[in-house]
C-alpha cells in the first residue's frame, strides 16, 4: 500500500499451526495482537492490513494445506475496526479509496477461502473487526464479548463488507437495527449472547476456556458432528425494512448525516445477496461511499467528537489530584421526588453503599423508596440483577423523615425545589448533623452554588453535581466549583462521578453552568421568534439542517416547560440583554401544558395564537439567529472562565444535549459554518481540527 499512517500501532497477525483432536490435518490459527494491553484495542491501518495479508499468504503456502483457518484476538479484544487515528494522514481521494479497497481485498480472502474459515470472537468486535468476523464462514463468541457497528454514529458507513454481509446473515430488518438503530442510539452494543441468538454468531462460550471450546466446536463442524443451520433471508421484507431505516435516519438526524443516508443506500443494495457478482458490486459501492466520507468534514468532526468523549472525558481538565478524594461509605439524598429517586437508584447500583432518602412527609418518602425498589425489581425481572444482588441492593435503600440519619454519611446530595432559600435551609439542617468530612452537593440546574453555601460554617465542602434527566441514561455530570469549594471536596465529586459511570466536566459557578445556559439561549431565540409571529410549524423545523436529535419543542417537552421557564427567568435576571422570557412559554406553564401540540403537528387549541405576532422570521433567519446567539454565548463563557477550554463546552453538549457527533461539537460546527468568525472575529478551534485541512 502507498498510504502509510505515521503513528500506526500496527496490529500483527501471528500464525500458529495447531493439531486439534478430531481434525484431519492442521488448523491455522491467526491471532490479532497490537502488542498493547486491553486499554489499546487492536485496529487495522495499512500496516495491520498488510500483516493480515502476509499471514494469509503464509497459510496459503503451507503444504499440505490446513484443514481450516481461524482468526481470534488478544485477551479481551478481537478487533475494533479501522485505525481512525490515521484519518488525518488521508489527504486525497486516492488514499481513501486505497484504504477501502485494501480492506475489502484482504478480508475477502477469508470469504473466498478454499478451506472453512472461523472467527473466534473472544472480545470486543467493532466496525472493521466485526466485518472481518463476518467474512468467515463460522463464528463463535465469548459471553463477555460485545459487537457493534459504530460507523454511522461517527459519520461513516461500515465500509469493509458489513452492509452487504450482515443482512444476508441475519435478515435486513435486524441488520438495520444493528447498523442504523443501534449506532444512532448513542452507539449501542450487542452483548455476545444476544449476538448468538440473533445469528451473528453460531455458538457462545464462557471466556475462561473460550479458545479451547471454540477449537472443539470447530473440530465438530469440520467432522460433520456439529451442524450450523441458518435461516433463509426473507427478501420480501426488504422494502419495509429500508423504509423503516429511512424513517429512523429522518427522525434522529433530520437527514443531515451523510453517513447515515449512505448506509441506508448500501443496505438497500444488499438485497442482491452475496454471490460473487453481487458482492463485488456491493463492495464497490462501499468503496465509493467510504472514499467520499473519508474525505468529508463530517468524518473529521465525528473523530474530533470521538476523541473528546474517549480521551478528554477520561481525564477531566482542571480536576484535582484524585488521591485527595474521600471514601464514600454512605450517601444521603434530600428529597424523594422523581429526580431524587433516580439519583438514589444510580447511587445504590453503582456505589453499592447505603443510600437514605428524606422528605417532608412519610408518603413522599415511601413513594421515593418504592420507586427505587420497583426499578430494581424491574432490572431483576429482565435478568440484569441476580436474586442475591436484588435483595442486597434493596436492603441498602431506606427512607426517613429526619435528617439525623445523615450523621454517618460521607456525601449528601440535595434534589429539592429550585428555590435558593429552600436549598440554603436544607444545607443548614444537614450541616448541623453531618461529620466535618461530609461533602454536601446540590443538583441545582441554574442556581448559584456559592450563594447556597454562603451561610454555612464550612462552605468549602459544598459542590455542585448537576445530573441530566434521565439520570440513568445521559452520561454527563457537570461538576460545579463554587467560590470556596476546596480541592478535597472537588476530588471527591470527580471520584464519585467516575464511580457512577458519568463523564465529568468541571464548570465554574456561573448562571446555568454550560449545557442549560446554551440550550436556554438557543430555545430563547426560538420562543422569541414565535412570540414575534413566526409560525410554530416553521420554528419546529427551522433547525432541521443541523440534524439535532430533537426539535425545539420536543426538547421543551422533555425538559418540561416549568423547568425551562425557571431557567429562562434565572438567566434573564443574570443577563437581561441576551436572555428573554417567552410569553408563549409563560402561557404554557400557566395552563399546565407539557407540549405545544395536542397531537403531532397540531397546535393545542388552548395555545392557539401564541405565534400571532407581526414580525415573523423565515426558517433561515431563525436558524441564523440561533447559531449567532450560540457563538456569542460560547465566546462570553470562555472569556468568563466557565470552563477550562472550548473542548469542554463541546464535550458537555455532546454528552448532555445529544449534539450530533458528525457535527463534531457545537464550536466545530460554528467554525465550519463561518458563524464563529462572523460573530466573534475568530474561530474557536484551529483550522484542520474537526474539519479537512485548509
Amino acid at each position: 500500500m502507498s498510504a502509510v499512517f505515521e503513528n500506526e500501532v500496527v496490529t500483527t497477525a501471528k500464525v500458529r499451526f495447531l493439531r486439534v483432536p478430531g481434525v484431519a490435518g492442521e488448523l491455522a490459527l491467526i491471532t490479532l495482537d497490537n502488542g498493547q494491553d486491553h486499554t489499546r484495542p487492536s485496529t487495522f491501518g495499512p500496516g495491520g492490513l498488510a500483516s493480515l495479508d502476509a499471514a494469509l499468504d503464509e497459510v496459503a503456502a503451507r503444504s499440505p494445506a490446513p484443514a481450516a483457518i481461524a482468526v481470534t484476538g488478544k485477551p479481551f479484544v478481537f478487533a475494533v475496526g479501522a485505525d481512525l487515528s490515521g484519518v488525518p494522514a488521508i489527504t486525497s481521494g486516492d488514499d481513501a479509496r486505497e484504504i477501502a479497497e485494501t480492506g475489502h481485498r484482504v478480508f475477502r480472502r477469508l470469504k473466498d477461502s478454499a478451506v472453512p474459515t472461523f472467527a473466534f470472537v473472544n472480545g470486543a468486535a467493532m466496525g472493521g473487526g466485526m466485518e472481518l468476523a463476518l467474512h468467515c464462514r463460522y463464528r463463535t463468541i465469548a459471553s463477555t464479548a460485545v459487537v457493534a457497528f459504530p460507523e454511522v454514529f461517527l459519520g461513516l458507513v461500515p465500509g469493509w463488507g458489513g452492509t452487504q454481509l450482515l443482512p444476508d446473515l441475519i435478515g435486513i430488518d435486524a441488520a438495520v437495527g444493528v447498523i442504523v438503530d443501534d449506532a444512532l442510539a448513542q452507539n449501542k452494543v450487542t452483548p455476545g449472547p444476544k449476538a448468538a441468538r440473533s445469528g451473528i454468531a453460531d455458538a457462545v462460550f464462557e471466556p475462561a476456556d473460550f479458545l479451547e471450546r471454540s477449537l472443539e466446536w470447530a473440530a465438530g463442524v469440520l467432522a460433520g458432528e456439529v451442524t450450523v443451520s441458518r435461516t433463509p433471508v426473507d427478501t420480501a421484507a426488504w422494502d419495509d425494512a429500508i423504509a423503516r431505516a429511512r424513517a429512523v435516519v429522518a427522525a434522529r438526524t433530520r437527514n443531515a448525516s451523510p453517513g447515515a443516508l449512505r448506509a441506508v443506500e448500501l443496505l438497500d443494495l444488499a438485497r442482491a445477496g452475496v454471490g460473487d457478482e453481487a458482492f463485488t458490486a456491493g463492495t464497490a459501492a462501499e468503496d465509493d461511499a467510504l472514499t467520499d466520507l473519508l474525505m468529508s468534514d463530517e468524518l473529521r468532526a465525528g473523530l474530533y467528537a470521538f476523541d473528546l468523549v474517549n480521551k478528554r472525558a477520561r481525564r477531566p481538565a482542571g480536576a484535582p489530584d484524585r488521591t485527595l478524594a474521600r471514601t464514600i461509605t454512605k450517601v444521603g439524598v434530600v428529597g424523594a421526588g422523581l429526580m431524587a429517586s433516580q439519583l438514589a437508584l444510580l447511587l445504590v447500583r453503582r456505589l453499592e453503599v447505603p443510600v437514605v432518602l428524606t422528605d417532608i412527609d412519610q408518603a413522599r418518602v415511601d413513594k421515593g423508596v418504592g420507586y427505587v425498589h420497583g426499578e430494581l425489581d424491574g432490572l431483576a425481572g429482565r435478568g440484569r440483577l441476580s436474586p442475591d444482588a436484588l435483595n442486597r441492593l434493596k436492603g441498602l435503600v431506606s427512607g426517613s423523615l429526619s435528617k439525623d440519619v445523615f450523621a454517618d454519611a460521607d456525601l449528601v446530595i440535595e434534589a429539592v425545589f429550585e428555590e435558593l432559600s429552600v436549598k440554603q435551609q436544607v444545607f443548614a439542617e444537614v450541616e448541623a448533623v453531618v461529620s466535618a468530612e461530609c461533602v454536601l452537593a446540590t443538583n441545582t440546574s441554574a442556581l448559584s452554588v456559592t450563594e447556597m453555601a454562603a451561610k454555612l460554617q464550612h462552605p468549602e465542602r459544598v459542590v455542585g453535581l448537576h445530573f441530566f434527566n434521565p439520570v440513568a441514561i445521559l452520561p454527563l455530570l457537570e461538576v460545579v466549583r463554587a467560590e470556596q469549594t476546596d480541592d478535597a471536596t472537588l476530588a471527591t465529586a470527580f471520584a464519585a462521578g467516575k464511580q457512577l459511570g458519568k463523564s465529568c466536566v468541571l464548570v465554574a459557578d456561573a448562571p446555568a453552568f454550560v449545557v442549560n445556559r446554551l440550550l436556554t439561549r438557543f430555545l430563547g431565540e426560538v420562543t422569541a421568534a414565535v412570540d414575534a409571529g413566526t409560525p410554530v410549524a416553521v420554528a419546529e423545523t427551522a433547525l432541521d439542517p443541523l440534524g439535532l436529535p430533537m426539535t425545539p419543542f420536543e426538547l421543551l417537552s422533555l425538559v418540561g416547560p416549568p423547568v425551562a421557564l425557571h431557567v429562562a427567568e434565572r438567566m434573564h435576571e443574570a443577563f437581561p440583554d441576551r436572555f428573554g422570557v417567552g410569553e408563549g412559554l409563560r402561557r404554557m406553564v400557566e395552563l399546565g401544558k407539557t407540549s405545544v401540540f395536542s397531537e403531532p403537528g397540531v397546535i393545542d387549541p388552548e395555545l392557539a395564537g401564541i405565534d400571532a405576532g407581526d414580525a415573523p422570521l423565515t426558517a433561515e433567519q431563525l436558524r441564523s439567529n440561533a447559531e449567532r446567539a450560540l457563538a456569542e454565548e460560547i465566546r462570553l463563557m470562555l472569556d468568563e472562565g466557565v470552563v477550562q477550554a472550548v473542548q469542554d463546552i463541546d464535550l458537555a453538549m455532546l454528552l448532555g444535549a445529544g449534539w450530533p457527533f458528525w457535527l463534531g461539537g457545537i464550536s466545530a460546527h460554528l467554525d465550519r459554518a463561518g458563524v464563529s468568525e462572523a460573530v466573534t472575529g475568530e474561530r474557536f478551534l484551529p483550522r484542520g481540527v474537526a474539519s479537512l485541512p485548509a
